[in-house]
């Protein structure tokens, strides 16, 4: 069987009363996070130990993220030793991210309370524990939120990125790496589908500029350090613990609650459309990743020979448009939205996103197979029971 043979996790339901159980932890920051100690180590430690031959050893960035927790209950779950690593910023509902990460830890998983620009940190966790692989999430994500708070995309995703490969080159081992780019590298591209080769001179957000300016780092780290790197551009990932600000999760709130939705047009009056990405087939992405990226090459901060640089789409590559995402919306939740649709504004949204999977395909084994409208039932399934039902017992499926 190949590199996508295993299923990964799907955080498909955690009971309300579990927030209960969070709520002294709920007002704690970055700011406040601490760190170190020999408990503290013991417990990287145990967490970052494989239970499998030949297992990976993971540090997973924006761990308590959407991709991050799913992506850690998958290694965990086949496995691999993971350490989370997140600093629960305020970007959306922190208390998300909170019972986020307390189910990893229901599971074993440990996820730290840190910044990925804290070098002490960084080299701290190194020097604990000889990872095997970076998995890279954490950022500053939104298109967007660019406008409102700029300074926030260079901080996380253009030196928070620095400061991590810093601290992998100078690693022994050095691992390799795997992180998040995005589709929005392809700015104002209008080839369809987009390719991997594609010019992608042309961003047109601050968090497209960010991510792009992160795959040209990376590349300088590959070829002067000798750091194994892959770079994934996801394509609009929902699912079950998705992120409060997508336009699907909006969305759901608004119409239980009767609120009016906001729907973008282009120009002409065509449909927004976008390629939905189910988080499972994400996950499967990101898993046959690490488990086909080759060895970094360098040692001490010195390169010893060439290492591994790639870059994939991982996409569905099939658009929906937004009117149809709406509609398969009010069918699940049995209610009709009440829409205010809009010309498309110049605040960085593009207008279509496909992706041309083609070189996934080949060379991970990469293969979607969650449609939209399976995809929002289970997302609905999950936002249902998270939301609304009364407290019972903590519980947790996998899909």
């Amino acid at each position: 069987m190949g590199p996508l043979s295993h299923r990964p996790n799907c955080l498909l339901s955690l009971r309300p009363i579990l927030r209960l159980h969070l709520l002294p932890f709920l007002s704690s920051s970055s700011s406040t996070a601490s760190w170190g100690g020999l408990h503290w180590e013991r417990q990287i430690g145990s967490s970052a130990t494989p239970r499998r031959n030949s297992g990976l050893s993971v540090l997973v960035t924006g761990a308590a993220g959407f991709v991050g927790s799913h992506c850690s209950l998958a290694l965990h779950k086949r496995g691999d030793g993971v350490v989370g690593l997140d600093n629960f910023n305020p970007y959306y509902d922190p208390s998300l991210k909170k019972a986020r990460s307390a189910l990893l830890s229901s599971h074993s998983i440990f996820v730290i309370d840190g910044d990925i620009n804290d070098a002490n940190l960084l080299s701290k966790l190194f020097d604990l524990v000889p990872f095997s692989h970076v998995l890279h999430l954490a950022a500053q994500a939104g298109v967007r939120y660019a406008i409102e708070n700029p300074s926030s995309y260079v901080h996380s995703n253009i030196a928070g990125l620095v400061s991590l490969l810093e601290a992998v080159k100078s690693a022994d081992p050095q691992p390799a790496v795997v992180w998040a780019s995005s589709s929005s590298v392809y700015g104002l591209n209008d080839k369809v589908p987009f390719s991997e080769s594609d010019q992608t001179d042309s961003p047109a957000s601050l968090y497209a500029a960010t991510k792009k300016a992160g795959e040209e780092i990376t590349h300088t780290y590959n070829h002067i350090y000798g750091l194994s790197i892959t770079g994934l551009r996801f394509f609009t990932v929902y699912g079950p613990w998705g992120r409060p600000d997508m336009a699907y999760f909006s969305f759901t709130k608004a119409i239980l609650a009767g609120k009016p939705i906001t729907i973008y047009h282009g120009r002409d009056r065509v449909d927004l459309a976008r390629d939905f990405t189910y988080i499972d087939d994400i996950v499967r992405g990101c898993l046959a990743s690490l488990d086909t990226a080759g060895k970094s090459t360098g040692s001490g901060g010195k390169k010893r020979g060439p290492a591994p640089y790639r870059i994939f789409n991982l996409g569905n590559t099939s658009p929906v448009t937004v009117p149809t995402l709406v509609s398969i919306l009010e069918r699940y939740l049995k209610a009709k939205a009440k829409k205010n649709v809009v010309e498309m504004p110049g605040n960085g949204d593009v207008p279509f996103t496909h992706a041309n999977i083609t070189l996934a395909m080949e060379e991970l084994g990469y293969k979607p197979t969650t449609n939209l409208e399976t995809g929002l039932k289970k997302f609905v399934k999950w936002y249902l029971a998270y939301y609304r039902n009364p407290p019972r017992q903590i519980k947790t499926h996998f899909g």
